[in-house]
């Protein structure tokens, strides 16, 4: 039955766009739902920042009249200038295990890209490295996380055969929680102590304690994560926007800040209980009950997640990440958690890798983005373009929707 691909142009199209996953996902045990409130404000141009921008294109696929495939296309302007590449990018892919449909979209994004001068496609990335990015190549039986993709191993598969290969590896860290942290680990936390006058170690017990850090902090993780694939540095309202996101579901007391003597964060780590078990029982949704699911979850699980970190490029190699390590070992035992979850690291983060593995971690999921050079349209080619598809078709992946 022959694909067709048409953009979301109205709510209803929007709609089946963030639905279709739970679909496709009914029966895989480790999908977490996304929550959908968040869902309906990235999606959303007037309320997500990073629409302003970049060049976005949002393609459903049916056979007939069954929805059988999604993909977002991206061309961030402000990342490709900063970092002087001409990358268009892909993400939030999402089909049952059909390599035509896969195909199909992905080809809609390409032409869509080198119409409007891209050289390269790549992903799945989306406005930045802080939204869901990689594609699960390694862990398979293990649960996921929150802001990480829950694929099935076939889209991999469907991706490498359509001619994608490796653009960079993110890996994720397991960590056991030991009773007692390790004399060495505090001996060295301690003499980072003694060798750094004037540093000191922010602990908090209230959310409404933590705000007046939110901006200092975002302004910390700017000046350090320029080297970052994918990152892009958070405005002022970026910022309050993404603190009031997760606010509400933070644990204060797994959030850790070194000051200097001038009270300047120089130092953070930032973890969280994991609630995917109570995102999962609410289906997604946080009205009527759903918040309580996930509160709950976030008391009762053994998991922490480490979300975000950063030591100010003048402050490196000075053990203040064993100070905060040291810190936040205890609070999680305090809470009886049993493991740490080390979020995505770039498989070339010496640095902080090196940290995971000197706490005994082990890598236990692997990411993968992929990417694909893209041919220079020529004059001819974007005639033939006109002449494959039908002139909505062609319209549409210029300016989809008008």
């Amino acid at each position: 039955m022959e694909i067709v691909v048409k953009p979301v142009c109205s709510r209803s199209d929007l709609r089946k766009f963030i639905h279709l996953p739970a679909k496709i996902h009914k029966d895989h045990k480790n999908w977490i739902p996304p929550l959908y409130s968040d869902e309906w404000e990235f999606f959303n141009e007037k309320k997500n920042k990073a629409y302003g921008y970049s060049d976005v294109i949002l393609l459903l696929a049916f056979k007939g009249n069954k929805l059988v495939g999604r993909v977002m296309g991206i061309i961030n302007y402000k990342y490709n200038d900063l970092h002087h590449q001409k990358n268009a990018r892909f993400n939030y892919l999402e089909t049952w295990d059909d390599r035509e449909v896969i195909g199909v979209l992905l080809q809609h994004v390409e032409e869509w890209a080198r119409l409007k001068g891209m050289k390269k496609l790549v992903g799945p990335l989306a406005f930045s490295d802080k939204d869901p990015q990689g594609y699960l190549i390694e862990g398979f039986n293990e649960p996921v996380s929150i802001a990480t993709h829950c694929n099935y191993e076939f889209v991999v598969d469907h991706l490498v055969a359509l001619g994608f290969e490796k653009d960079i590896d993110l890996v994720v860290y397991k960590i056991e929680i030991p009773e007692r942290t390790p004399e060495l680990y505090s001996k060295v936390a301690e003499r980072a102590k003694h060798n750094n006058p004037g540093i000191e170690l922010l602990e908090f017990t209230r959310r409404k304690d933590l705000k007046p850090w939110i901006r200092p902090i975002f302004t910390l993780i700017n000046d350090t994560f320029n080297d970052i694939y994918g990152f892009m540095p958070f405005t002022l309202e970026e910022m309050d926007d993404f603190a009031n996101r997760y606010l509400l579901i933070m644990d204060p007391r797994l959030i850790k800040v070194v000051v200097n003597e001038r009270r300047e964060p120089v130092a953070f780590v930032i973890g969280m209980p994991d609630i995917s078990r109570g995102i999962k029982r609410s289906k997604g949704y946080l009205i009527p009950i759903g918040i309580l699911h996930i509160l709950v979850a976030g008391r009762r699980t053994r998991q922490l997640n480490l979300l975000l970190g950063a030591v100010h490029p003048g402050y490196q190699n000075r053990g203040l990440d064993t100070i905060m390590g040291s810190a936040m070992l205890n609070s999680a035992r305090k809470q009886k958690m049993e493991y740490i979850d080390s979020h995505l690291e770039m498989e070339s983060n010496s640095k902080v890798r090196a940290e995971m593995e000197y706490m005994g971690g082990e890598v236990y999921k692997r990411y993968r983005i992929y990417g694909k050079p893209l041919s220079k349209i020529t004059k001819k080619e974007a005639a033939e373009t006109n002449r494959k598809h039908s002139e909505e078709e062609a319209a549409m992946l210029l300016s989809p929707c008008r």
